[in-house]
């Protein structure tokens, strides 16, 4: 009587199917992944407090009305172009590209105002960009 059977064929795994499941799900990971620069413009978003910041002394101010017109260090801006707009920071920032800049807009300007002042200051070198914002009322929106 035989107990073992030496002529037994060896157990194995086949991993050729394993593999193609690994590198599927390896593609699909690399094909979706979204590789978004970050932009170069340091941008201070807004938080809620009890007390209004004041800007500092040297700060270049941007204001951007309602209809959408440009208002550089309290100064029109004539013409609502992007390169008018460039011309004009240039002239009251200088060289000076390390400055801070606050934009201040209307609550009903316009989008495309505030991106087009927001564009002009990252072409020009502009790094440090705050955007002004008001508290909330207590009666609602003003």
């Amino acid at each position: 009587m035989r107990i073992g059977n030496d002529n037994a064929d060896e157990f194995e795994i086949n991993v050729v199917s394993l593999i193609d499941v690994l590198l599927t799900l390896l593609m699909f990971f690399v094909l979706t992944t979204t590789f978004v620069q970050q932009g170069h413009m340091k941008v201070s978003l807004p938080q809620a407090s009890d007390r209004p910041s004041a800007p500092a002394s040297d700060t270049l101010v941007i204001v951007i009305d309602k209809q959408g017109h440009f208002f550089v260090a309290n100064n029109r801006v004539l013409g609502d172009d992007e390169a008018t707009l460039k011309r004009a920071i240039e002239a009251v920032a200088g060289k000076d590209r390390e400055r801070p800049v606050l934009l201040r807009a209307d609550g009903m300007t316009p989008h495309q105002a505030v991106v087009a002042a927001m564009d002009a200051l990252g072409q020009l070198g502009f790094t440090h960009l705050s955007i002004a914002t008001a508290p909330p009322t207590a009666g609602g929106a003003q």
